[in-house]
């Protein structure tokens, strides 16, 4: 994540108030705000939030919804979160965070363009790209899935993503030398089995190396999106075998 600088304090009170200043500028934004321990999107919203409930609606407030905004906030999040907090904040409150917010976001800007709610939850997981339906491979599909091209140079990676329940057909990938596939899983929840062996869980992070000339699946959980990285282990006369549907 790129360092956040701040300079506020400074150009207003450097000389008239220094050291506040200097807690304002090092410490709030220079320390506060650059720890990983909260990602900066959650920690714009807590900040929209405690202004909000403290009854602050002037220029520091728009400040920070356009801070809330530059950090992937949605119309729809922000909309969502300043409605929460009206019950618990107060309903006045509300109105005149809206007032600004209305000044910061056009109506739907920065939302994904699905209609399904959980594969817009899904999408908002992961820094790759959904992608187009993976029509060129349906029928070796259980349910719907999507393919996000990443490169197709050098190593070829692409996004597959799946919907809840979906898995591909058991599949061989073949080479004469090397070939073989890596998964990583990006967002959301799947499994991945070889043929004679029990499956095996992915979340986000975990990494799966596929020999050739081994029997396999994957695809997503029950009840649960899934999206992995497919990177294609270069070779020499590669091809892939599909085989029987997963029963």
């Amino acid at each position: 994540m790129e360092k956040i600088v701040q300079t506020a304090g400074r150009d207003a009170l450097g000389e008239f108030a220094p050291q506040f200043a200097h807690f304002n500028d090092d410490v709030l934004f220079g320390e506060n705000w650059n720890n990983q321990d909260i990602d900066t999107k959650t920690r714009s919203i807590i900040t929209v939030v405690a202004l909000m409930a403290s009854g602050i609606t002037d220029s520091s407030l728009k400040y920070h919804l356009q801070n809330a905004k530059n950090h992937g906030v949605t119309q729809k999040e922000i909309a969502a979160v300043i409605t929460h907090v009206a019950f618990y904040a107060g309903w006045p409150k509300a109105w005149a965070v809206f007032n600004l917010a209305k000044e910061v976001w056009n109506t739907d800007e920065g939302d994904l363009p699905y209609e399904e709610e959980a594969m817009r939850a899904h999408a908002k997981e992961m820094v790759f790209p959904i992608g187009a339906p993976n029509d060129g491979f349906a029928q070796y599909f259980s349910g719907r899935s999507f393919l996000a091209p990443i490169s197709t140079s050098q190593v070829g990676i692409f996004n597959v993503t799946f919907e809840p329940g979906c898995r591909n057909n058991w599949h061989i990938h073949h080479a004469k030398s090397g070939g073989g596939q890596i998964l990583i899983c990006v967002a959301g929840r799947g499994y991945y089995q070889e043929e004679g062996k029990e499956a095996i869980e992915m979340k986000p992070g975990d990494c799966i190396n596929i020999p050739t000339e081994v029997k396999h699946w994957h695809g997503a959980a029950p009840d649960a999106w899934f999206s992995h990285l497919a990177i294609e282990v270069p070779g020499e006369e590669t091809s892939n075998e599909w085989c029987e549907p997963v029963k």
